[in-house]
């Protein structure tokens, strides 16, 4: 990987100085410094490295600096040999107050599993995966499993990026967290051949100021994963993404067998636009909402949160023309559920009414990492569910992972339809455009950062 150098480092080379200031977190002869919080596996200075050391029947270990930092490019070499893993906690924390003061904050993931996500990033103790490899499969096989491997990691910001060995895994942007303590992770085990296992750290260095001239290139392929609250960044815009809903206004929005926008049952406060509660029956209270717009090809995007035994959904290809009677409006839907308290979950077809499935039709799954449950994060807690159409080719992603694929056009999806509830609708789901939807479902469901940018 090129570092950038531009024309003012050369001139600062020529008269003899530099911007740039790196220092050494790590003096390769002993731990000051640095001191250990949560678990009891063992670190210690060997041959200038870093040593962890896998201990069982305890927590997650973190060797973490004394000095905590804000904004840095901060590098350093990682071995790992064994099937332990680890992470590098940045810009992370520890609050009594929070959850009896465990280590909590952003980590940069070493996953030496056939999982490969290497490099992604995790919010330990906290949301957990906020930017899965599965946005970025190419980078699963960056980590060297029999060697040392070099970490970039760029905090400047809001904009979190990652690179292994010289390739990018992760483009993060989120404000949740502007400082924090480095730290080095050995997991907790639980399986026997672990004991004992280890993993290397040397030559760690850290650039606070003067970033202009050391920050990587981005790699134009990395897709930018954003946690911003109804806002765009400067990556969404110039890719194509638009805001669906601003955040404040009804503009853009209509209900679905209404003129006008719903004069209640929809609030909008502090950047959330929330269905209030209801009978729990559908679209019996304020009713669905639909974009004034129809989309054909799209990629959308938001965020949604539930309460307790909450139902609503997500609808595409909606045709707010048909069903003007009871019920809700009919298109394809990217189903909003409590799988564990509401009844619906065990209805349908072997699980096709739960959470990301397209209702009454196709099961959701983890479809990108085999053997692991689909990753929704909680009652009451954001959720981000992602909806790509194009050219027939549909996906639902949950928390960035996929777990519903299909063709609209195919055999299978017609066969489908024939044996669920849509097969009364002529030609369900083959519309070639359509609005999107918010479901009145009689539960309070809330939603944000709706964004969306149409596919040519």
């Amino acid at each position: 990987m090129i570092r950038k150098v531009g024309l003012a480092l050369c001139l600062a080379l020529s008269v003899g100085t530099v911007s740039a200031q790196w220092v050494d977190l790590f003096n390769g002869k002993d731990l000051k410094g640095w001191t250990q919080l949560g678990g009891k596996a063992t670190y210690e200075v060997i041959d200038n490295e870093i040593v962890g050391t896998a201990v069982p029947d305890t927590p997650n270990s973190f060797l973490t600096t004394k000095k905590k930092y804000g904004d840095f490019i901060l590098e350093l070499e990682v071995f790992i040999n064994s099937g332990l893993n680890s992470g590098i906690q940045i810009r992370s924390n520890t609050d009594k107050g929070y959850r009896d003061g465990v280590v909590h904050g952003y980590q940069v993931e070493i996953d030496p599993s056939s999982r490969g996500w290497s490099g992604g990033i995790y919010d330990e103790q906290r949301r957990g995966w906020i930017y899965p490899l599965s946005r970025n499969e190419k980078a699963a096989s960056a980590l060297n499993k029999a060697g040392w491997n070099k970490i970039h990691i760029e905090a400047i910001g809001s904009e979190i990026n990652t690179w292994v060995n010289g390739v990018q895994c992760a483009r993060l942007v989120d404000d949740m967290t502007a400082e924090g303590f480095i730290g080095l992770q050995v997991h907790s085990i639980w399986e026997d051949h672990l004991k004992g296992a280890q993993i290397k750290w040397r030559n760690i260095k850290i650039l606070t100021s003067g970033f202009e001239n050391e920050e990587w290139d981005r790699a134009p392929a990395v897709s930018e994963l954003s946690y911003l609250k109804n806002q765009l960044t400067d990556w969404e815009q110039r890719n194509g993404f638009r805001l669906l809903w601003d955040g404040t206004t009804n503009a853009g929005w209509r209900g679905a067998k209404l003129d006008e926008f719903p004069v209640s049952g929809w609030n909008m406060a502090d950047g959330v636009l929330t269905v209030q509660k209801t009978d729990g029956g559908e679209s019996t209270g304020p009713g669905d909402i639909v974009t004034v717009n129809k989309f054909a090809n799209f990629e959308l995007e938001l965020e949604f949160k539930i309460t307790e035994g909450a139902n609503s959904g997500i609808k595409y290809y909606v045709d707010p023309s048909l069903n003007k009677g009871a019920g809700s409006a009919i298109g394809c839907e990217f189903q909003i559920l409590d799988d564990e308290k509401h009844p619906d979950a065990k209805k349908g077809v072997n699980g096709n009414r739960t959470v990301g499935s397209l209702y009454d039709l196709i099961t959701a799954d983890n479809l990108s990492v085999k053997d692991r449950g689909k990753q929704f994060k909680g009652i009451g807690q954001w959720n981000k569910a992602r909806i790509v159409a194009k050219d027939g080719k549909v996906e639902h992603w949950l928390n960035n992972e996929k777990v519903v694929t299909y063709d609209r056009h195919s055999q299978l999806f017609k066969a489908l339809v024939a044996y669920s509830k849509y097969a009364k609708w002529e030609n369900f789901g083959q519309w070639p455009e359509g609005c999107i939807l918010l479901q009145d479902h009689g539960d309070e469901v809330s939603y944000r950062s709706i964004k969306i940018r149409e596919l040519n």
